[in-house]
């Protein structure tokens, strides 16, 4: 079975329960500008991630080698290679639609972690495998298909955009109605989904997104 977040800090496995019961265990505040190249391509989407108290504890537990109760730089170092390297099994929560047509997320090369007021940050780059055009119908949502992780963009200004190229388009942000979703997508939420969710990606219709019309 796919295991979400939760799971690439090694001593948080015992910590948090099997992703079986498809509700979040770990949560962030989050905020992404969607940045426009010169050329009018999509250039990059800047995360920056915020994570709960308890998780937060978790992983500086996990991770404090030394036991002084800080992180230092190699230890923020293994953090933020850890999670780069686990999250890359889920397109790094992020997903890029134009058009009805989904984009390949390439291995983040920007990837840096601290840890601040006993909260957990990650900073990351997202870009596109390919080039992508600005333009018609694109959507850009960071969340967990497995819906283990809450990825929570408080206000609406927390999901921008950024550059020439998307001057000429509207943007919104969208917020589903879980018992909407819900109402409407029973027929799929069966036993069997909760016992085992990998490869539904459910958390895509529940995730908050940015709908750019050009």
């Amino acid at each position: 079975m796919r295991k979400g977040l939760g799971y690439w800090a090694a001593g948080a496995v015992v910590a948090f329960a099997t992703p079986a019961l498809s509700h979040p265990h770990i949560f962030a505040e989050a905020r992404v500008e969607i940045v426009a190249a010169d050329d009018g391509t999509l250039k990059e989407l800047r995360n920056v991630w915020r994570f709960d108290d308890i998780f937060s504890s978790s992983v500086l537990m996990d991770f404090d080698k030394n036991s002084d109760l800080k992180l230092d730089h190699g230890e923020l170092n293994e953090i933020a290679n850890t999670i780069r390297d686990s999250l890359g099994d889920y397109s790094y929560f992020t997903s890029i639609t134009k058009d009805g047509a989904s984009s390949e997320i390439a291995r983040p090369e920007v990837f840096n972690v601290d840890f601040k007021d006993n909260q957990l940050l990650v900073f990351f780059v997202a870009k596109p495998k390919t080039p992508v055009k600005i333009g018609g119908r694109m959507t850009f949502g960071i969340y967990d298909p497995t819906l283990y992780t809450a990825i929570d963009f408080a206000k609406d200004e927390d999901m921008t955009v950024e550059g020439k190229a998307f001057e000429a388009c509207a943007h919104k942000v969208v917020r589903p109605d879980p018992d909407e979703v819900i109402s409407q997508n029973q027929l799929n939420l069966t036993e069997a989904f909760f016992s085992d969710p990998t490869g539904n990606d459910m958390g895509k219709l529940f995730a908050t997104r940015l709908e750019v019309t050009c």
